[in-house]
Parts: C-alpha cells; sequence; structure tokens
C-alpha cells in the first residue's frame, strides 16, 4: 500500500500532466491502431472476395486482362487430374452515370455451381441465368448502383452503350464486392470478350498432386498465362499494398513516438522537480532499483491508461472512416470496397504493448537519473542544476548519428525500407541526445542582450541547457519529421507537374471512357478522329496490360505512336537512350519494372505479348507517376504486328490554326457513333485531377502530421510549465532581491522562445537531413519512384512562425504562473 501511495500521489498531486502525457499516448495508439483496423479490414474483404470468386478451387489458370484463347479450356479440361473445370470472362465495365466500374464475371452456371457456389444467382426463373442480356448483382453493387430487379444497365464497350437487365440478387453472404455475374456466353457476346477466357479455375480429382499439375502446366500454358493456387492471388493483393500500408503504420507511430518523448519530457522535469524529495526516499532507505521502479511504475499507468483510451479511440476513429469514407486511405487500392471493422487480437495486444513500451521507455532515462543521483547531494537546494548532465555527454549521441548515416545506405528486408527506417529513428534519437551540447553552442554565439531578463534568461540556457533541452525532445522529434514529410511531398508533388508537363504535349486529350477496361476506340474512330476539320496532328496509345511475374500485379503496357529517334522529347527519360538490337525492338521500361524485375538498359528481354514471346531490347528507363505496378512502353506499329489488336484506348489531339478546344470537341462528339461518350480534355484539366488525385493520396500523411505536432505542442506546454514549477525556489529569490513580476515574466517567456527557437532550428537541420533518407532511400525502396528534391521555401517559412508564435503564447502562459504569489513562499523551502 506504501508503495502505490507513493506511486499514485505524485500523478494526482499532477492532474494536468497526467491528462497531458496521458492524452499523447492514447493519441498515437488511436492513429496506429485506427489505421490498422481499416488495412487489416480492407484486406480482410478483399481476401473474402477472392476467395468468393475462386471458391473450392485447387488451382486457377490466370491471364492477362485481355485474357487468352478460350482454346486452351479444353486442353486443361481433359488432363486427367482434372475433375472439373470452370471457365471464367472477367471485365471491369464502365456504367454509364457511375463514376467507379462494376466486376462482372461471366460463368459457366452448370460448371460453377461446383466450384463457386456463391456465386450462383438467386434467380426465380432458372433461365434468366442463361438469357443474354441478364445480369446478377451482389448487395454491394445493388447498393452502389441503387437499381432494382428488372432495371437496365447501360455498360460500355467500345462507344457502344450495351443494355444489361438486372435480373436478381447474389446471396447476401456470398461477397462484400460489388460484383455482377452473367452467362458466361453472354458476357463473351455482349462484353466484346468473344473467343477470350481471363480464367479457369480447377477441381483435381481425389489423389491428384496439386504441385505436380502446376509445374505441369506451366509447360502447356501460353506465355503471360500462369497457374497458381487461389491463396496465391490474395497475397499478390496484399503485396500490392504492402508499401503503401506499412508506410502509414510507421507515420502513424511517429505520433506515439513523439507521445513517449513527452512521457520522457515530463517524467523529467517532474524527477528534477522532486529531487529532494527523491533524495529523501534514497535516506529512507528505498534503494536505487526500488526507486527505479517506482518512478517506472509511474510510467507504466500513463502507459496502460493511454493505451487503453488509444485503443477506444482508434477503434471508433476506424468505425467512423469505414463507414462515411470507406477502406481507402487515399492510394487508391481499395477504392470502392466496403469492409466492416473487426477487432484483430493481434494488433490490439500489439498495439496496448507499443503504448505501454513508448511510455516505459519515455520513463526510464529520468528514472536511471534519480536513481544515480547522490542522496546527500541531491537535499541541498541548486542541486537541480546539475540534473541530466550524462545527456551532455556527447559520445552516443554521435555513435547514433553515424549508425544512422550507415543504415541509410543498406538495402530493403524483402522489399520494405527496414533499414530507411532505422536510419530515420538513429539520426532522430542521436540529435535528441546532443541537443544540450547544440543549445550551448547555438546560444554562445548570441549577441549581448541590453535588457536584464533576456540576460538572465541566455545565462540560464547556456550555462544549465539540460533541464530545458529536456522540454525540446518531443517538439524537435515533432517539427523534424513534419519538415522531411512537407520537403519529400513537396518534392514529389513537384516532380509530378514536372513530369506532366513533359507527357501532356497535345491540346487535348481523348479517352474511350470510363474506369473500365470494355472501352475503345475502333481503327474506324481512329479514322474519324484523325480526318475530323480542324485536327492537325493525332497520336493514338492502346493501354493493356500483362503479367511478368505471377507472385507481382500486371504489369501496364503501353503501345504508343511513337518515333524512336525523337522518344528523348516525348518520354521523360532517367538514363541514355540505347539503340535496339536489329531483331528486337525498343522498349522503355519505368523506374518501377527496371527496379522489380532487373531488367537494365541495353540487355534483351522477353514480354509475354498476345500468348507468345517476343523479343525487345530495352532502350532506357522513362519515369512513370501514373502506374504504380510499373509501365512498358513499345510502338505502336510494333503492338499491332503483334497481336493484331488495331483498337486504341486514348489519343493525343494537336489542334490546327484558328480553331478552338471546344470546337474540336463538339465536331469530335458529332463524328463518332457513341461520341458524347467520349471523356475529352485539355491538358490543364488533366493536369489538374491528376494534382487532386496526388494531395488526396497524402491526406491521411497530412492528418497524422498535424497529430505529431499536436503532442509537439502540447509537450512544449507542459514542460514549460514544470520547469515553472520546478524553479519555485529560483523565481522567488529573485523576487526578492527586486525583479518584478513583469521583468520574471518576461525573462521566462524569453527563455520559452528561445528553446522554441532552437528546437524549431535543430527541427528544421534535421528535417532536411531525414527528408533526404525518404526521398532517396524509403520512398526509392516502398514504391521504387524516383524525384528532384525541391524545397517549399515559403510553407516552410510559414510553418516556422506559426510555430514560434505557439510557443510564444505557450510561454507566455507558462510566465503567468511565475508572478503568482506561491514563488515567493517556496523561497521558505530553502531556509
Amino acid at each position: 500500500m506504501i508503495a502505490l501511495a507513493l506511486v499514485l500521489a505524485p500523478l494526482a498531486q499532477n492532474k494536468a500532466r497526467l491528462v497531458v502525457t496521458v492524452l499523447a499516448i492514447a493519441l498515437g495508439v488511436a492513429l496506429g491502431y485506427a489505421v490498422a483496423v481499416i488495412n487489416q479490414s480492407a484486406l480482410r474483404e478483399l481476401g473474402q472476395a477472392l476467395q468468393a470468386l475462386s471458391g473450392e478451387a485447387d488451382l486457377t489458370i490466370r491471364g492477362p486482362r485481355s485474357g487468352f484463347e478460350e482454346s486452351l479450356y479444353a486442353q486443361v479440361a481433359t488432363l486427367p487430374e482434372v475433375a472439373l473445370a470452370s471457365p471464367v470472362v472477367e471485365a471491369q465495365v464502365s456504367v454509364l452515370g457511375q463514376d467507379d466500374a462494376l466486376r462482372v464475371i461471366g460463368l459457366d452456371v452448370f460448371r460453377a455451381g461446383q466450384i463457386q457456389p456463391a456465386l450462383l444467382a438467386e434467380a426465380e426463373d432458372f433461365l434468366d441465368t442463361l438469357r443474354p442480356d441478364a445480369v446478377f448483382l451482389s448487395p454491394a453493387a445493388r447498393a452502389q448502383l441503387r437499381v432494382g430487379v428488372g432495371d437496365v444497365l447501360r455498360v460500355q464497350v467500345g462507344l457502344d452503350a450495351v443494355p444489361l437487365r438486372v435480373a436478381g440478387w447474389l446471396p447476401a453472404d456470398g461477397t462484400r464486392a460489388p460484383l455482377g455475374v452473367m452467362d458466361i456466353g453472354a458476357a463473351q457476346w455482349r462484353l466484346g470478350k468473344l473467343g477470350r477466357l481471363t480464367r479457369i479455375d480447377l477441381k483435381l480429382r481425389p489423389g491428384a498432386r496439386v504441385e505436380a499439375l502446376e509445374r505441369r502446366l506451366q509447360t502447356l500454358l501460353p506465355a503471360g498465362v500462369h497457374a497458381e493456387r487461389p491463396a496465391s492471388a490474395v497475397r499478390a493483393a496484399a503485396t500490392l499494398t504492402r508499401a503503401y500500408r506499412v508506410n502509414l503504420n510507421v507515420l502513424a507511430l511517429v505520433a506515439l513516438f513523439t507521445g513517449g518523448l513527452l512521457v520522457f519530457s515530463t517524467q523529467a522535469l517532474s524527477v528534477v522537480r522532486r529531487r529532494s524529495h527523491l533524495a529523501l526516499l534514497r535516506v529512507q532507505g528505498v534503494t536505487r532499483r526500488g526507486l527505479t521502479g517506482l518512478l517506472l511504475a509511474e510510467g507504466a499507468i500513463v502507459g496502460v491508461i493511454g493505451a487503453a483510451l488509444g485503443l477506444l479511440l482508434g477503434f471508433g476513429a476506424a468505425v467512423v472512416v469505414l463507414h462515411f469514407i470507406g477502406a481507402d486511405l487515399g492510394a487508391g487500392h481499395f477504392r470502392g470496397l466496403s469492409a466492416a471493422p473487426s477487432v484483430e487480437p493481434w494488433a490490439l495486444a500489439a498495439f496496448f504493448v507499443l503504448g505501454l513500451a513508448a511510455a516505459l521507455l519515455g520513463s526510464l532515462a529520468p528514472a536511471l537519473e534519480a536513481a544515480r543521483a547522490a542522496p546527500a547531494r541531491a537535499l541541498k537546494a541548486g542541486d537541480d542544476v546539475h540534473a541530466f548532465e550524462r545527456l551532455t555527454a556527447p559520445r552516443s549521441g554521435i555513435a547514433l548519428i553515424a549508425a544512422g548515416a550507415l543504415a541509410a545506405g543498406l538495402p530493403p528486408v524483402d522489399g520494405l525500407p527496414v533499414f530507411g527506417y532505422l536510419s530515420i529513428a538513429l539520426l532522430l534519437i542521436g540529435t535528441i541526445m546532443l541537443l544540450p551540447r547544440l543549445m550551448h553552442a547555438l546560444l554562445r554565439g548570441l549577441p549581448g542582450l541590453p535588457a536584464v531578463p533576456a540576460q538572465l534568461a541566455h545565462s540560464q540556457l547556456r550555462n544549465a541547457p539540460g533541464p530545458a533541452t529536456t522540454s525540446l525532445a518531443p517538439i524537435v522529434a515533432a517539427v523534424s519529421l513534419t519538415v522531411s514529410m512537407a520537403i519529400m511531398v513537396a518534392s514529389f508533388r513537384h516532380s509530378l507537374e514536372d513530369w506532366l508537363d513533359r507527357m501532356l504535349p497535345a491540346d487535348l486529350y481523348l479517352s474511350a471512357g470510363g474506369a473500365g477496361d470494355t472501352a475503345y476506340l475502333s481503327p474506324d474512330d481512329q479514322a474519324r478522329i484523325a480526318a475530323t476539320d480542324g485536327v492537325r496532328k493525332v497520336e493514338f496509345l492502346r493501354s493493356t496490360q500483362i503479367l511478368l511475374d505471377p507472385a507481382r500485379p500486371p504489369v501496364t503496357l503501353l503501345a504508343r505512336d511513337i518515333d524512336r529517334e525523337q522518344v528523348q522529347t516525348r518520354v521523360p527519360l532517367v538514363s541514355e537512350p540505347v539503340p535496339p538490337e536489329p531483331d528486337a525492338p525498343p522498349v522503355w521500361i519505368s523506374e518501377i519494372v527496371r527496379d522489380l524485375y532487373g531488367f537494365d538498359p541495353g540487355e534483351t528481354v522477353q514480354l509475354p505479348i498476345s500468348g507468345r514471346r517476343a523479343t525487345f531490347t530495352v532502350a532506357g528507363v522513362w519515369r512513370d507517376y501514373a502506374r504504380q505496378n510499373g509501365a512498358l512502353l513499345i510502338e505502336r506499329k510494333v503492338y499491332m504486328e503483334r497481336t493484331g489488336d488495331h483498337t486504341v484506348t486514348d489519343a493525343g489531339v494537336w489542334l490546327g490554326p484558328g480553331v478552338t478546344a471546344t470546337q474540336i470537341a463538339q465536331r469530335l462528339r458529332g463524328a463518332l457513333a457513341g461520341g458524347e461518350r467520349l471523356e475529352i480534355a485539355e491538358p490543364g484539366a488533366v493536369r489538374h485531377l491528376s494534382l487532386q488525385i496526388f494531395d488526396r493520396s497524402f491526406a491521411a500523411t497530412y492528418a497524422l502530421e498535424a497529430a505529431a505536432i499536436l503532442i509537439g505542442l502540447f509537450g512544449l506546454s507542459s514542460s514549460l510549465s514544470s520547469q515553472v514549477l520546478a524553479r519555485r525556489s529560483e523565481l522567488g529569490m529573485l523576487r526578492h532581491i527586486g525583479m518584478t513580476r513583469a521583468q520574471v515574466g518576461a525573462m521566462l517567456t524569453f527563455e520559452g522562445v528561445l528553446t522554441s527557437a532552437v528546437g524549431l532550428l535543430v527541427g528544421c537541420v534535421l528535417g532536411a537531413l531525414i527528408s533526404l533518407i525518404l526521398i532517396h532511400v524509403v520512398n526509392r525502396q516502398s514504391f521504387h519512384w524516383g524525384m528532384e528534391l525541391h524545397l517549399p521555401w515559403l510553407a516552410l517559412a510559414a510553418f516556422c512562425v506559426v510555430m514560434l508564435a505557439l510557443a510564444t503564447l505557450t510561454a507566455l502562459a507558462s510566465a503567468r504562473q511565475a508572478m503568482s504569489g506561491e514563488v515567493l513562499r517556496a523561497v521558505r523551502e530553502d531556509w
């Protein structure tokens, strides 16, 4: 009971400090746990959707989005190991009047019923499942499209609007994903997939070995078509989003790290304030280990309460986000996915432990400092200036900074920038350990100050920087990480703007329309566009996807009208162009493809195009911000020779003299059947939309940065207030020897402003260094995007001004405590 009282009494006496530290830990835990719940809910829902699609299949044969010849089905279905083969056609179709594409699956209902029963429709008339215009929707698609039985959906195929009748619904417990199911023959006909399949699901005979059949199929399948187990699709989907999810989680933990530094700051100042009381406990028989345990127990109570509160807040935030916004946190990976939050035991335990660990680690250094203090010396007045003298030793800080610099040069671990994160943490901790030396060095060079309060404040901070620098830890962490993220985001945005300027040279851009993959421009449409009055020049583009590695998401293949001799002026190359081999036409690869697949300029590579392997020369590496899974660029004439596909998906139009973009848009819509479904935009509009998508992608990042800054300001406020309380005797003595309340208040305010200015300066310099790691290590190893460094001077200056103003207000509020009558009475403690 006595030990419990010794732990609880200081917390009860400092309720404001307790509330601030608990809220800091709670906010950090809440952000991390909310991000984890949202991501895990989305992944679980995505996995369940993929499982529903594959059903009880043992193997799945999957090809590119454009599909493969359906003749492969007959070869596979007759294999002796195969008990049942279910052919599938999949397509993402644009529904007129809707922003999001709808996934439509064509099934052979007689075969699918034995493998994918969750996709069998609940039809009053079974013949509806075979009718060519009937589609059955999942509950999520029904809610998204807001339709009923008998309503007609108009989906885009080419530039035509194909009507599909809503004939019924899929089972409510089948899949939560927006989905439509049709008869396979109807889907092939209506969606322009005649003679094509995109998937074959296989159920094996009893005793057949999955591994053996998987190896055998690889020798039978055409190039770009692979056999995989259904679980592989789930892993591939998780891999697609992993880097973004991990970076969000790490960013969320930044707030928790800042909260841990706040615990360190408040506990350190509390130890300074109670230095004589703690020494008295030592005199009365409490051992060093016992005193350390008591102080760690205080931190543990803060951690337990903060972690528990954070878990509640985090789950509540996840519920709100999933209900009102959805599972997508900005990157577009889970757009349109409806997910329900659930309590994940591992995440619950992990973030509770992280919250507790942050509080305990924040309390460890102050506890050890209090235990090391000699009782006899600590009982004397004025000994508090010697607290945390060990923090001024530079060797540990320098060693951590050196280790951080070395870690930045290490390669990724399993595709994640683990050493990049470690490098940032080591640089941050090392700098915080050097804060007393940095403050002393910076203030030593400050010119002489005329006013007495300013001189006293300057002398106090220069000669006894230890206590003051404890308040700097959370603010330096928050400022440095915010500045580094601001520089990285500004560099990314600036590089994106330059990239868009290079990629949008035409006067007008056309797209066949929508987010689906069934819209295209036929050769007749292309001829009409080129012949439209006022069109000076047209460049066409065909976008499709190919599968280079079944363990990775598909790569985008771009076939574009391009002159290989002028490619440097039209494509943002980041390498020197390489002339192609005579029998291997050029392919220009994006930075992501180079990093993930190891293709290098000058080498020849085999690409699976239209079921056959074609040889290309890697003629250069280009920067591409539009396709996160990588892109390959080839000449359109080569693509047409290899595939026989003369359709295109996009076009760039240059205008003749005397015509406007509006006039050409009207003429194009009138010249083409279905021209009203063309998406036509000027480069400025495309650029604006692209930057809007970019800003939305970083919305979660901005929120997490704001949380870290908020915790840092809490820490500064709490620390300044605690310093005033810890120095009551000193301030009271100054009042007794003649200083006025205004002078004492001015001194403390100046101390707060100087401390904050040093913190901002150190934070900005450290943030600039961390931004280099974010740009050239973390971002590069996570997303494989290159960018040029760009410093947002104006935004950073405004940020520093606002932060300094807030710190000044905090210092003024703390100074008011010093001008109360209590400090006069505090002098008696030394008499």
